[in-house]
């Protein structure tokens, strides 16, 4: 499967780094650079569900592949889902439900990083999208 663009230079990125300072340090400026959610999209409907901290999603279809554009109000969550909408962004809907998490940010070298609670938030932001993406083929 090839990965988008963005996935192809964020596993760059982090592989080239040793440390797990510098892997944090590197995810505070992906969640950074996080293009703002404009306010009417943080609505609670919009808010997914299984994540202790907030995270807003919306997605829309072009062209049969995906955009995603997602916001959290925790730094970290907010890095880990950028990361996860590298991967995902331009995808169709049957190829988002391949997307294999737990590999993806072992690739990354972040896996150990995601206590159960995170792992389980992003989760369900994957789900969410998944489906975002059935009810709108």
């Amino acid at each position: 499967m090839t990965l988008p663009v963005d996935a192809v230079e964020a596993l760059e990125a982090f592989q080239a780094v040793g440390s797990w300072e510098q892997r944090a340090r590197m995810l505070m400026q992906w969640g950074e650079r996080l293009p703002a959610l404009a306010d009417e999209d943080k609505v609670d409907a919009n808010l997914v569900q299984g994540c202790e901290s907030l995270v807003w999603l919306v997605g829309r279809l072009e062209n049969g592949h995906w955009q995603f554009a997602a916001s959290s109000d925790a730094r970290m969550i907010r890095g880990l889902v950028a990361l996860l909408l590298a991967r995902v962004n331009g995808l169709s809907a049957a190829e988002l439900q391949a997307v294999d998490l737990p590999e993806w940010f072992n690739q990354l070298g972040l896996s150990r990083q995601l206590s159960p609670s995170r792992s389980n938030g992003l989760n369900a932001v994957l789900q969410r999208m998944r489906t975002l993406s059935q009810t709108q083929n």
